[in-house]
């Protein structure tokens, strides 16, 4: 160690730069580094969201159409093939109902479920949703199983 390489310990010292607005002899009094008038220049500005400059903001350059129904439901999908998958994978035995689809992380516990016809199922499977796909209700019975609607 050397005269030369000293220096203060980490943190120890922060250089916070020029202190703005506090008279001319500082260097940075009179406008505080803010400019001449405008918004940006007042004390309380701040820039609305989605504010480009004066400019149409795209919020507003683009058109709006259609609506939203309130009233929709929201389904979870939930595929034969799946299904049929957790049964090779022995997860599940003769019965589907919503606390398995929960516990198995195909819905969440406040969803409502809806079995859907993408690929085939022979396994015989009970199974509980609030909604079935015609086909996949054709195809639950046709393989042995039952359909319950909750």
């Amino acid at each position: 160690m050397d005269l030369n390489n000293l220096k203060p310990a980490k943190g120890s010292v922060s250089n916070k730069g020029k202190r703005v607005g506090r008279g001319q002899g500082s260097g940075k009094g009179g406008t505080a580094t803010r400019g001449h008038k405008g918004a940006k220049s007042r004390s309380g500005y701040s820039k609305k969201l989605g504010f480009e400059g004066g400019q149409m903001p795209l919020q507003r350059r683009v058109p709006k159409f259609g609506f939203t129904n309130v009233n929709r439901k929201e389904y979870q999908g939930v595929n034969l093939d799946v299904l049929q998958q957790l049964v090779d994978d022995k997860k599940i035995k003769d019965t589907v109902d919503f606390e398995t689809l929960v516990g198995l992380g195909l819905a969440g516990k406040s969803e409502m479920v809806k079995i859907l016809g993408r690929g085939e199922l022979k396994a015989k499977l009970k199974v509980s949703a609030h909604k079935f796909t015609a086909s996949a209700q054709k195809a639950i019975e046709a393989a042995g199983g039952e359909v319950v609607t909750l």
